[in-house]
């Protein structure tokens, strides 16, 4: 069993920023991938980033690229997304998610097999 639990949403203005969290818990393995995925109102749940936990390889969506930071602390079994100058279209539910299978960093929602609760992220203009 795997847990994931997400923290450190709110309300930002714009150009502000937040540190998301994510703690997995449970049956983990070195090679597993997490990612960050969000989903506003009515719009597809959407790759944002993710970390290969073993070697610390990333990859970002072009929307964050150069704003977001996708991080690790291997101790605290912990991810962490850092979202600088954020923009009102970055206001959506994030959700963090796991998977042990992966080869490479998916960016395909169908690719990962474990989520978190999720947490609310708005940005106000």
């Amino acid at each position: 069993q795997v847990q994931l639990v997400e923290s450190g949403g709110g309300l930002v203005q714009f150009g502000g920023s937040l540190r998301l969290s994510c703690v997995v818990s449970g049956r983990t393995f070195s090679n597993r991938v997490v990612g960050w995925f969000r989903q506003a109102p009515g719009k597809e749940r959407e790759f944002v980033a993710a970390i290969r936990w073993s070697g610390g390889s990333t990859n970002y969506a072009d929307s964050v690229k150069g704003r977001f930071t996708i991080s690790r602390d291997n101790a605290k079994n912990t991810v962490y997304l850092q979202m600088n100058s954020l923009k009102p279209e970055d206001t959506a539910v994030y959700y963090c998610a796991a998977d042990w299978r992966l080869a490479g960093i998916s960016v395909e929602v169908y690719d990962y097999e474990y989520w978190g609760q999720g947490t609310q992220v708005t940005v106000s203009s």
